[in-house]
């Protein structure tokens, strides 16, 4: 299976708002927009649903701008939590309890 591993761990190559942007999916960006926009509590347009992946291309999704583990990792220069020795930290422990396959993808790639 492809994997393309975001900062945190998560599995970018099955993030369904990358997979409708690089199909160029209009009606699953609307769809995806309505959805997060409820879930999220907050309001996003198909025009926000555009990532390339969180460490890849020019393209993200708007969180990716403010994701405090996104920064962290680029800001020591890091494509991702694997290579930090802190890992676990304060930016991204609270990711792990949600989501416990994406702590296991970074310790896949220490």
């Amino acid at each position: 299976m492809l994997k393309l591993i975001s900062a945190c761990g998560l599995d970018c190559f099955t993030c369904e708002c990358r997979e409708a942007y690089l199909n160029g999916d209009e009606a699953r960006k609307a769809d995806i927009a309505l959805r997060w926009s409820k879930m999220y509590d907050n309001e996003f347009s198909a025009k926000d649903i555009a990532c390339e992946g969180c460490m890849e291309g020019s393209v993200h999704f708007a969180w990716c701008e403010k994701c405090p583990i996104r920064a962290c990792a680029e800001g020591k220069g890091y494509k991702s939590c694997a290579e930090c020795a802190d890992f676990p930290c304060e930016h991204n422990s609270w990711l792990y309890t949600q989501v416990p396959s994406a702590k296991e993808a970074i310790q896949s790639l220490r």
